[in-house]
């Protein structure tokens, strides 16, 4: 019994609870269901209110887009509208070109049919012109007594001496025009040189006079059997004249280092009074080494007074050397300090590199200091010798060109040879031998008489001038200024002459008669 309730009711509390939960699950079903009745019914509003909006929107933008048609059609209208009116005034413009067009041929072809007529008669013209010139040559040959070919030959002569005296005065006023301003030009710069570069007038010679405290002395100084003056010869090379010349010894040679080595040991020997072969080689051995000293000394003096620098050592004592080497009786070493002083001056004036120039100077007779002593002429000595201490090459051909072998190849080689010109030129730098300056003024002379047409020849001023007596009836005017030009070219090519010479032809006519 007790049990039995028990089944009762456990099965009565499970059905309970199953009919509780069947009605929960219900409820919530219920639940769920009106949710989703509502959720949908708001899904459709949204979409009914979207619909509503989009359709809203769709008619905004066709209102909108139709809007823009329209105003493009109306910009496409009136840009159409421009065009066309453009395009008819282009085929009004066309127009009127074409009837200017036709107007204008129409002109040409009246003017080639007024041209055609013209140049009709001009043919017939012509005939006639020809037909008139050919009976005027006749008549001319007629009246002449000339063929046409003779007097064209005569108008061809009269034409080439026309054209011949026409190019001789146009020849003179050019050559004029050009030496008027070069001259004048140059005769500046050199002037302004010469003032401004103050040298000494001096030549020297190749002979040293000692003076003697007297003449018992000349005794002493041959020596028993001559031993003392041939020791002194032997060691120095140097000849001794001992003459009737009163308290004096000659000491001659063409070294002039050789004959100040003399003069040295013999002014030494004189003042020491002990002459003998010993003491000879002796005082010698130090005169030479004065000498070294003072080519040394003389040397450096010549750089430090031109203001060049730089200069190898072995070029500085070869300089000093110059010193006792002279050239148609000027100082080497005067001339070469002059050369550079006037370089300088020269290239200051034209604008160019002083130092350089001045350098160029100074070297440019280097191979004069040992010229005596090496095979070879004294600028490819010097050449050889600025190679080979390295001197620029603008020095190198300021050397080689100073005497015109070679073609400058600078503005300084250019200063150099004028430098060099005018310190050889001046009055009182070099002394020439009678014989060298006869011969210079016979060769020019000579020169002069050679030409056709020359009657005399007179060189004057120390053969700066060559005056030229010409034959009237063989030279006319015109053609004497072409002969003083091939004159001049001639003596140029041929001659070798410091400054200028000048060539001066002189026409004389004379007509004489007598009253009867």
């Amino acid at each position: 019994m007790g049990s039995g309730y028990w089944i009762v009711f456990v099965l009565v509390l499970i059905i309970a609870v199953t009919a509780s939960w069947f009605l929960a699950l219900n409820y919530r079903k219920n639940i769920v269901e009106k949710k989703n009745a509502a959720a949908e019914d708001r899904a459709r509003e949204i979409i009914d209110e979207a619909v509503k909006n989009a359709e809203a929107k769709k008619k905004e933008i066709l209102l909108e887009a139709k809007e823009e048609s329209i105003k493009t059609k109306n910009d496409l209208d009136k840009e159409i509208k421009d065009r066309r009116n453009e395009m008819q005034k282009m085929e009004r413009r066309v127009l009127s070109r074409e009837e200017n067009l036709d107007r204008k041929t129409e002109a040409v072809e009246k003017r080639e049919v007024a041209l055609a007529s013209r140049e009709q008669a001009l043919e017939k013209r012509k005939a006639s012109v020809e037909e008139l010139e050919s009976k005027r040559l006749q008549e001319l040959e007629r009246i002449s007594g000339l063929t046409s070919e003779q007097a064209k030959e005569y108008l061809l002569k009269t034409v080439e001496d026309e054209v011949k005296h026409e190019t001789a005065v146009l020849v003179k006023e050019l050559e004029t025009r050009a030496k008027e301003d070069a001259t004048k030009k140059a005769k500046e710069y050199v002037v302004t040189a010469i003032q401004k570069c103050a040298v000494d007038h001096v030549a020297e010679t190749t002979i040293s006079l000692v003076q003697l405290p007297n003449d018992e002395m000349k005794g002493r100084i041959i020596g028993r059997e001559g031993r003392n003056i041939r020791t002194l010869e032997t060691m120095t090379g140097v000849d001794l004249i001992i003459d009737d010349t009163p308290e004096a010894v000659i000491l001659s040679s063409f070294d002039p280092v050789r004959r100040e080595v003399a003069r040295i040991a013999l002014e030494k020997l004189i003042v020491d009074g002990r002459i003998h072969p010993a003491r000879i080689e002796e005082m010698v051995e130090k005169a030479q080494k004065e000498v070294e000293q003072m080519m040394r000394e003389e040397g450096e003096n010549a750089t430090l007074e031109v203001g060049v620098q730089g200069i190898h050592p072995e070029l500085v004592r070869l300089l000093g050397k110059m010193k006792f080497r002279t050239s148609y009786g000027q100082n080497a070493l005067k001339h070469s300090m002059e050369v550079a002083q006037l370089c300088g001056l020269l290239a200051a004036e034209i604008g160019v590199d002083v130092r350089t120039a001045k350098r160029a100077g100074l070297l440019h007779d280097i191979g004069k200091s040992v010229d005596h002593e090496m095979e070879g002429s004294h600028i490819q000595i010097g050449v050889d010798l600025c190679r080979k201490y390295k001197e620029s090459a603008i020095v190198i051909n300021a050397v080689e060109a100073h005497h015109g072998d070679v073609e400058p190849e600078s503005l300084i080689a250019c200063i150099v040879q004028a430098a060099d010109a005018i310190s050889a030129a001046r009055p009182g730098a070099r002394r020439e031998t009678l014989e060298t300056y006869t011969t210079r003024l016979k060769q020019l002379e000579d020169i002069a008489n050679g030409f056709k047409g020359v009657d005399k020849t007179f060189a004057i001023q120390a053969g700066r001038e060559i005056r030229i007596m010409v034959v009237p009836e063989q030279v006319n005017d015109a053609d004497m200024v072409l002969l003083a030009r091939d004159i001049s070219k001639q003596i140029e090519s041929e001659l070798e002459y410091p400054g200028q010479i000048k060539v001066n032809l002189i026409r004389e006519s004379r007509v004489t008669d007598y009253a009867k």
